[in-house]
C-alpha cells in the first residue's frame, strides 16, 4: 500500500489544490459531528487517495485494534499493559475489564475522592495550588487550567516542572506558604525532577509558617514514597499503570484542573473526550474525524516526507495545546522499531511545533508562506470567545486564521506580484521587486473549528489527537505507549550528578563531557 500511496503523490506533486476546488470539495473534503467541524479539503487529496489511505487504515487492522483498546487488551505490549485512559472517562459507559475484573468501580471512587477533596480545598482558607510534575504530569493540566481560564472560580493554579531552580523560586515567591496546597505528580514517586522540587517547596512551607503535614497532596501510586514524604493516604491519589503519563489528565494528574474550575466543569470535560471516543468508535470510513486526521497526517508526514507540522491555535488561551501535542505525538510515534522488533518501514512521526495565531504571523510565518520546506499547518479556531464586548476583536482573530489558510492555498504569482507594484518600480528593479513578493501557494493546511473553547469542547480536542496519534501508531506498526527513548539521558544524568558536584570523577566520560565539567568547576564561585 506504501508503494501504491508513493506512486499516487509522484502523480500529483504538480497539481495545484486549488484546481482540485468545485462546488462540492469543501464538504465532500470535511469531518462534521454535532459539535466541530474538520476541514482538510485545502489538502492534495483527492477521492482516489482518500480511498487508498482508507485501504492503508483497514489492512493495518485499526478498527480491531482500537476495539481491542477500549475493551482491555494489553494493546502496550512491550511493557504487557492494557491502554485505558479511555476508562477515566468513561462517564456513561459499561463495564471495562482488565484480567478479568472491571476497573470502572475503582475509576469512579477515584473520582469521587477527588471531588470531595476538591470541594474541600475550594471551600477552604487556600488561595493557590501550586502542581509539581513533569511530562505528563505537568504539560496536558498545565495546558488545560489555560485554556479553561474563564470557567475559573477555585484558587490560583500554578505549575512547577523544570528542575532548574528558577522555575520553583520564580512561582512560589509571593506566595503564602499559609495558605497554598501543594499537588507533588508522580506516579513512582521517585522522579528526580519532581521530587526535587517537592523537597524544595516542603522546605519553603515549613520555612514561611505553613504545615507540609496538611497543604501536601500526592498524585501517585506508590504509598510507601507519599507516606514516607509525610502525606497521608487519604490525600494520595492513584492510578493504574495502563494510563501512560502523556494520556493522564483525565484522572487525578487532572485534579489541578478540578480545583480551578470544580468537579462539574472537570465532569463536562470527561464527557467532551468520552463524546469523542464514542464517535471515534462507531463513525465510519471518511466520517471518522480522528481517522481522517491521522490519515491527513501520514500522508503529509510518511507519503509526502513533509518532516514538521505546525500547530496553530487562534486562541490565546491555547498557547500551550502546541507543546502539549509535540509530547503527545512525538514522545509516543517518535519510534523506529515495530512492535514485533523490526525496523519501520517508513518515516517515523514528525516534528510538532506552533504557537497561538495572530503571535505567529508576526514570528515564522515568513518560513511557512516562503521557505523552501513545505509545512503542513493545523489551524483551530472558534466561533465565539468569552468577551462578547471585544467581539471585533474576535472577528479579526478569524479573519486572519482563515486568511492564512487562504493565502497558503493560493499564493501570489509572480504576474500578480509584478502588477502589485507596478509603477512603483520599472524594468530590471520591477522584476527584482517582484521576485521578493512571490507566493509559492500549494501549501496544504486544515482547520478544525468548533463554536467555543469550553471544558467539554476542550475534551474534544484533546481526545480526538489522542486517537489520531492511536491510528498514525498502529499504521506505522509501532507500540504509541512506551517510551523507552527517555531511560537513556535519565540514566547518564544520574550518573553524571557526582560527577558535576566535584564528588566524583569524570574519567571514562568522552573528552567533550570532561572539558565541559571542567570549564564548569573552573568558573564556579
Amino acid at each position: 500500500m506504501w508503494t501504491e500511496l508513493k506512486t499516487k503523490a509522484d502523480a500529483v506533486a504538480d497539481r495545484a489544490i486549488l484546481d482540485l476546488f468545485d462546488d462540492a470539495r469543501a464538504d465532500e473534503f470535511a469531518v462534521q459531528t454535532q459539535y466541530m467541524r474538520f476541514d482538510y479539503s485545502k489538502t492534495n487529496l483527492d477521492a482516489d487517495t482518500r480511498a487508498l489511505l482508507l485501504a492503508l487504515a483497514g489492512s493495518a487492522n485499526v478498527a480491531a485494534r482500537r476495539d481491542a483498546m477500549f475493551a482491555g487488551e494489553k494493546i502496550n505490549e512491550t511493557e504487557g499493559r492494557a491502554v485505558l485512559h479511555t476508562a477515566l472517562r468513561n462517564l456513561d459507559g459499561g463495564p471495562v475489564h482488565v484480567d478479568g475484573e472491571d476497573v470502572m468501580p475503582g475509576v469512579l471512587e477515584i473520582l469521587g475522592r477527588m471531588e470531595a477533596y476538591a470541594a474541600e480545598v475550594r471551600g477552604s482558607a487556600i488561595t493557590d495550588v501550586v502542581n509539581i510534575g513533569i511530562g505528563g504530569s505537568d504539560l496536558g493540566p498545565a495546558m488545560a487550567v489555560q485554556a479553561l481560564s474563564p470557567y475559573h472560580d477555585g484558587p490560583r493554579v500554578h505549575f512547577v516542572s523544570n528542575v532548574d531552580g528558577a522555575h520553583i523560586a520564580d512561582t512560589l515567591r509571593g506566595l503564602d506558604a499559609k495558605t497554598t496546597l501543594v499537588i507533588v505528580a508522580s506516579k513512582t514517586f521517585t522522579t528526580i525532577e519532581t521530587m526535587t522540587n517537592a523537597r524544595t517547596a516542603r522546605a519553603w512551607m515549613l520555612d514561611q509558617g505553613g504545615d507540609p503535614a496538611a497543604q501536601f497532596a500526592a498524585l501517585s501510586t506508590n504509598l510507601e514514597k507519599t507516606s514516607e514524604f509525610g502525606i497521608p493516604a487519604e490525600r494520595v491519589f492513584g492510578f493504574e499503570d495502563w494510563v501512560g503519563g502523556r494520556y493522564s489528565m483525565w484522572g487525578p494528574i487532572g485534579l489541578s484542573l478540578m480545583m480551578a474550575i470544580g468537579p462539574d466543569g472537570f465532569r463536562a470535560f470527561l464527557r467532551g473526550g468520552q463524546e469523542m471516543d464514542r464517535h471515534f468508535c462507531a463513525a465510519e470510513g471518511a466520517d471518522n474525524m480522528p481517522l481522517m486526521l491521522a490519515l491527513v497526517g501520514i500522508w503529509h508526514r510518511q507519503v509526502l516526507g513533509h518532516a514538521t507540522r505546525a500547530v496553530l491555535p487562534y486562541d490565546q488561551r491555547l498557547g500551550q495545546l502546541p507543546d502539549y501535542f509535540q509530547q503527545l505525538e512525538m514522545e509516543s510515534n517518535g519510534k523506529s522499531v515495530t512492535m514485533d522488533g523490526g525496523v519501520v518501514p517508513v518515516e517515523s512521526g514528525p516534528v510538532v511545533w506552533g504557537a497561538p495565531g495572530t503571535n505567529g504571523q508576526h514570528a515564522f510565518y515568513q518560513l511557512i508562506h516562503q521557505g523552501t520546506s513545505v509545512i503542513p499547518c493545523e489551524f483551530m479556531v472558534a466561533c465565539e470567545g468569552h468577551e462578547p464586548e471585544l467581539r471585533h476583536h474576535h472577528d479579526l482573530l478569524v479573519a486572519n486564521c482563515l486568511a492564512q489558510s487562504e493565502a497558503l492555498l493560493r499564493g501570489r504569482t509572480l504576474d500578480e506580484a509584478r502588477a502589485k507594484i507596478a509603477g512603483k518600480f520599472e524594468g530590471a528593479e520591477l522584476e527584482r521587486q517582484a521576485a521578493h513578493r512571490v507566493f509559492a501557494g500549494n501549501r496544504p493546511s486544515t482547520t478544525l473549528i468548533y463554536p467555543k473553547l469550553d471544558p467539554f469542547t476542550l475534551g474534544q480536542i484533546v481526545a480526538l489527537y489522542e486517537h489520531r496519534v492511536f491510528v498514525e501508531g498502529v499504521i506505522l506498526g509501532i507500540n504509541s505507549y512506551d517510551q523507552w527513548g527517555v531511560e537513556l539521558g535519565k540514566e547518564l544524568a544520574t550518573a553524571l550528578q557526582p560527577v558535576v558536584e566535584g564528588t566524583a570523577s569524570a574519567e571514562g566520560k568522552d573528552g567533550s563531557t570532561r572539558s565541559l565539567i571542567a570549564y564548569l568547576h573552573a568558573h564556579r564561585s
